[in-house]
C-alpha cells in the first residue's frame, strides 16, 4: 500500500510540476507578446501568409506589395482547400515580383488547408471536420515552422495562429504573429480578429479605422491600406 501511495505521489508531483512549468512559460510568452525582439542578424524570415476568399486576399496582396519581400523568405501561402482563386492570385503576385526583378528568385510555396466548417454545414458533422482541420494545421505548422505569420481575417488563420502560439509556449519556434483587420470591419472586429485579440495571441494587431482602435486599445491604427 505504501508503494502504491509513493507511486501516486510521484505521478502527481510530475503532473503538478509540468503544469507549473507550462503556466510559467505561458505567462512569459504573454509578457513578451507584442514587444519588439532584436534579431541576432538580418537574416531572411520564413513567412506564413494566410489567404482568404473574397476581399481578404486582395487586401493581403496590397499589404505584401509594400513590404521588402527579400526580407520575408521563403514565403508559404496557405488558403482553404476549396479556395483555388486565392492561391492563383498569390502565384500571379509572385510572378510579378520576378518580372519586376523585385526578387532574384522565387522561393514561394503554395499550400491548402482543410476548413473547420463549410458554409451551411451542420454543427454535428463539423466536429469531425474541425478535428481533421486541426490535425492538418498542426502537420503544416510542424513542416513550415514559420518565423512570421501574416493574416487578415479568414477563419483558416485561427488554428494556424493558435498552433504558432503554442509552439512559442513549448519552445519549438518563436513565430511573430501579425494580424491586420479587414478594412470592411468599421465598427467591430471580425470573429477571427476578436478571438486573436481577446486571447492575446497576435504580437501586433492592426486596424484600419480609428473608432476600432478606440474600442480595442491594444490595437494599432494604421489607416486604410487599400
Amino acid at each position: 500500500m505504501n508503494k502504491m501511495d509513493d507511486f501516486y505521489f510521484y505521478i502527481m508531483t510530475i503532473i503538478a510540476t509540468s503544469v507549473a512549468i507550462f503556466l510559467i512559460r505561458l505567462l512569459h510568452v504573454l509578457y513578451l507578446t507584442g514587444k519588439s525582439r532584436r534579431l541576432k542578424s538580418p537574416q531572411p524570415l520564413s513567412t506564413l501568409i494566410v489567404l482568404g476568399s473574397g476581399g481578404h486576399t486582395a487586401e493581403m496582396m496590397n499589404l505584401l506589395s509594400v513590404l521588402q519581400m527579400d526580407r520575408f523568405t521563403p514565403r508559404f501561402y496557405i488558403a482553404a482547400a476549396t479556395d483555388n482563386m486565392s492561391l492563383q492570385k498569390a502565384r500571379v503576385f509572385e510572378d510579378s515580383l520576378l518580372h519586376k526583378k523585385v526578387i532574384k528568385g522565387s522561393s514561394a510555396q503554395f499550400m491548402q488547408i482543410y476548413r473547420s466548417r463549410e458554409v451551411g454545414q451542420s454543427y454535428v458533422t463539423s466536429v469531425w471536420t474541425t478535428l481533421l482541420a486541426t490535425t492538418h494545421a498542426l502537420w503544416l505548422m510542424v513542416k513550415i515552422r514559420p518565423q512570421v505569420v501574416l493574416c487578415n481575417g479568414p477563419g483558416t488563420c485561427i488554428p494556424l495562429c493558435v498552433i504558432a502560439f503554442l509552439f512559442k509556449v513549448i519552445g519549438i519556434r518563436w513565430s511573430s504573429i501579425f494580424y491586420v483587420e479587414s478594412i470592411a470591419r468599421v465598427k467591430r472586429l471580425s470573429l477571427s480578429g476578436l478571438l486573436l485579440y481577446k486571447l492575446c495571441i497576435a504580437d501586433q494587431f492592426f486596424v484600419q479605422w480609428p473608432q476600432l482602435q478606440r474600442k480595442y486599445p491594444r490595437a494599432h491604427y494604421v489607416g486604410c491600406l487599400m
